[in-house]
């Protein structure tokens, strides 16, 4: 059996980073499956669903703003990605990962770079990160409003800064990331 792994949120200034980890069923792959961020946001959640249904095991952790601060977002990333694998209840074969770096695993693992274009269970994986996470920053856009991380998501656009410089951060922002890591450091002494 064959798990991919990927993440997302990695760059954001805000939120957890999310990883998941999909076995799907051999040889089979829905239709127009490819990476996460070449998809519509309607494509994704469909193939979300169709995935979900299909898979023969599926399992995502996240990694909050905090931990990523105490830590930093690589050693975030694999804990996320390692916690999924754990998590799968099955024993996979083989655990393709996207990027460069391995999580630390007790099953064989080979990394993959831009794996999310390459393989199906890593795009899968791709998606059922990338979804899930969505689904938390809009969650997190009712409790924080003005923030407007519906609709960037945590990520650097141009309202995050101007919400940032309006507002300043909030319990979910990334301290040890730019802008903010150069705005907060009076809270180091």
């Amino acid at each position: 059996m064959l798990a991919g792994v990927d993440e997302a949120g990695r760059g954001c200034w805000a939120g957890p980073v999310v990883a998941a980890a999909v076995v799907l069923p051999d040889g089979w792959a829905p239709d127009g499956l490819d990476d996460s961020k070449k998809l519509s946001p309607a494509r994704r959640e469909a193939l979300y669903v169709e995935i979900r249904a299909h898979s023969l095991a599926w399992k995502a952790c996240a990694v909050s703003a905090a931990e990523i601060d105490r830590t930093d977002i690589l050693r975030a990333t694999l804990q996320a990605m390692a916690r999924s694998v754990n998590s799968l209840g099955i024993t996979p074969g083989l655990v393709l990962v996207d990027g460069t770096q391995l999580p630390p695993l007790q099953f064989p693992a080979e990394a993959l770079v831009r794996g999310d274009g390459t393989s199906a269970a890593v795009a899968a994986a791709s998606i059922i990160a990338k979804v899930l996470r969505d689904r938390v920053m809009v969650a997190w856009d009712r409790r924080l409003p003005g923030y407007g991380f519906a609709s960037h998501k945590g990520y650097g656009a141009a309202a995050h800064k101007a919400a940032l410089d309006r507002l300043g951060p909030c319990p979910l922002h990334r301290l040890s990331f730019e802008p903010l890591a150069s705005r907060d450091q009076g809270r180091l002494f």
